[in-house]
């Protein structure tokens, strides 16, 4: 597989990791490195963004966390990241409580949003880093391989073999999505990068 095409189609950061992250994970095809890296575009705004953006208005907060905030509660916390953080991931993903502050300290990073204590910890033992104590690792030095990790997890390595159709894009995206949004921009991008490694 020559990675080398992808020179100039992806930042200098992602080209970067991108060999460490292949020989961790044995992303040894041009399939599954096509799945992987369209999702991973698509997740992280065509890797622009490695930390989650929590800074949500009144309607954002009832549309995305409805179930955490009410007309009242929403009010309060509008533009204001942390306090979000806190409450919305409080009390799961080995988190501690709203006051703890691990919602926050935990939230997204990574091409694939790497969330919650307990996933940290686990990706960090993968690693051998301490990402409890130091998650923003996880934004710069192991953006694509927390990604690469969260693929390997859940076992979808395995379902990218089954083609490059749009019916195994849409069975990845349910995974990494829960559901199927931005399923066309999805393809989009699995197509650009599958066309630029195997052309």
């Amino acid at each position: 597989m020559d990675i080398t095409r992808l020179q100039g189609h992806l930042p200098a950061a992602v080209y970067t990791q991108l060999p460490a992250t292949i020989d961790a994970f044995v992303i040894d095809d041009e399939l599954k490195l096509a799945h992987f890296l369209g999702q991973c575009d698509y997740e992280s705004e065509q890797f622009t963004a490695t930390t989650e953006d929590l800074n949500y208005s009144v309607q954002a907060l009832l549309r995305v966390f409805g179930k955490y905030f009410n007309a009242d509660s929403a009010a309060t916390y509008a533009r204001q990241p942390e306090k979000i953080g806190d409450r919305v991931y409080a009390n799961r993903m080995g988190n501690g409580d709203e006051a703890s502050g691990d919602g926050f300290r935990y939230r997204g990073r990574g091409y694939i949003q790497l969330t919650g204590k307990v996933n940290y910890k686990a990706f960090g033992g993968h690693i051998g880093q301490d990402l409890v104590s130091n998650p923003d690792l996880v934004s710069t030095t192991y953006a694509l391989e927390s990604a690469a990790y969260y693929f390997q997890s859940r076992d979808l390595f395995a379902v990218c073999e089954r083609g490059a159709d749009n019916a195994t894009v849409t069975a990845v995206t349910r995974v990494v999505n829960g559901g199927t949004n931005g399923l066309a921009a999805r393809i989009t991008a699995f197509n650009k990068y599958y066309g630029i490694l195997t052309a």
